[in-house]
């Protein structure tokens, strides 16, 4: 009889963790935070995103010639400003600036200058000014003195959560989900057992009567995966207990060629970039966790300004970033604005930053999650004292 008991809790666990029925009852948040708690979410777009097609400088003088055909758009960008817009595939996001909830950051990035993939995102997530200098994650850093737990929406730990402090892991499993007569089945047959009934319960209510519908499904949908998870994120993160800060992953930024194709990769990501955050902020919004959420989003570099010989970027340095949520006071375009002239780019190929990301993050970290100045400049962001704050909050 205890060797049937251990095989049936095996069995329940297997079929769980296989079919993704329930994110929240396979994570216990030990460390969780407290009910009210700002939330932090953190958006990684590896492969280098092109700010200048996603927030194109259309006010720019010069923004047409040093485009070239990039400056051409399936349909018209959405007005932010008198100088800059939004890519057309993102509506929603231009919804959320005009509700005044989504700052646009241009000229910006890291203290690297240098082209490579690997060294850029170690220094993106590492929080050092070089690559390698630092093995452990900014964010991790950030987290550690208050105990509070964060979840990366992925298969493995990203470098940005590794550290001190404790991290859980989710993602979605390819396997096809169990029909609800096994379901069904599997609660007949755990009834008498007080832990699998209450375990198989909490995963039958949160994925047969969850909110996934329409195009956004377990499967990944119309839209990609990304949207997916942001929509768990968004129900992690609404628990009274749930993490504080989640971590989610989208790549194929890396344009070098056939850039402005209306149904190639850049728009295609664009599409799911746009509904993955609508969704997050949707499931937020309905939790009324939303208002006290802050959400960044960056890459590891931006591209140059020049189109190349094959209709694309190569990778450049200065780029486009985001910072939204309920707790930002959004509507504008912050950009100490470079210009696009020749002689007013990096090396002349590059948009030049003249925002350091790290004070975008410090100050994110400061005033949201409450993070101590002295740390920031010295555990979290070492050698960033430079890098001023910046006001993003609501007041």
């Amino acid at each position: 009889m205890t060797h049937f008991n251990a095989s049936r809790r095996q069995l329940l666990a297997a079929t769980l963790s296989a079919s993704a029925l329930s994110p929240l009852a396979t994570l216990s948040f030990a460390a969780a935070a407290k009910p009210g708690d700002a939330r932090f979410v953190f958006v990684i777009l590896r492969g280098g995103l092109d700010g200048l097609s996603v927030v194109p400088a259309i006010g720019d003088p010069d923004f047409a010639a040093a485009r070239g055909p990039l400056a051409q758009f399936a349909s018209a960008p959405l007005k932010l400003d008198d100088t800059f817009a939004l890519h057309p595939n993102l509506m929603q996001l231009h919804a959320i600036y005009g509700r005044g909830e989504l700052v646009v950051l241009h000229a910006t990035g890291l203290p690297y200058r240098d082209r490579s993939h690997f060294d850029a995102q170690q220094v993106l997530e590492s929080g050092g000014a070089r690559p390698y200098e630092l093995t452990t994650g900014w964010l991790a850093r950030a987290l550690a003195p208050s105990g509070a737990k964060s979840l990366a929406l992925n298969t493995a730990v990203p470098l940005v959560l590794r550290g001190p402090g404790a991290v859980d892991t989710w993602a979605p499993s390819a396997l096809p989900d169990p029909n609800a007569d096994l379901v069904a089945r599997l609660g007949q047959l755990y009834a008498d057992d007080p832990m699998l009934a209450t375990a198989l319960e909490r995963a039958r209510a949160l994925h047969f009567g969850g909110s996934m519908s329409g195009d956004i499904t377990g499967g990944g949908g119309r839209y990609g995966n990304f949207p997916v998870l942001a929509q768990r994120a968004a129900e992690f993160l609404a628990q009274p207990t749930g993490p504080q800060a989640a971590v989610l992953e989208l790549g194929g930024w890396d344009t070098h060629a056939n850039q402005a194709n209306p149904n190639g990769a850049l728009a295609n990501n664009l599409r799911q970039l746009d509904t993955g955050l609508g969704a997050l902020r949707d499931g937020l919004t309905a939790s009324g966790t939303w208002g006290r959420t802050v959400v960044v989003v960056a890459t590891e570099f931006g591209r140059e300004v020049a189109v190349n010989g094959t209709l694309g970027t190569d990778h450049g340095t200065g780029g486009a970033a985001f910072v939204l949520g309920g707790a930002v006071q959004g509507g504008r375009v912050v950009a100490d604005w470079p210009g696009l002239a020749k002689r007013n780019r990096f090396e002349g190929r590059d948009l030049k930053i003249t925002t350091d990301l790290r004070a975008v993050l410090k100050s994110v970290l400061a005033d949201h999650l409450r993070v101590p100045g002295s740390a920031l400049d010295t555990a979290v962001f070492p050698g960033s004292a430079g890098s001023a704050k910046l006001a993003f909050l609501k007041a």
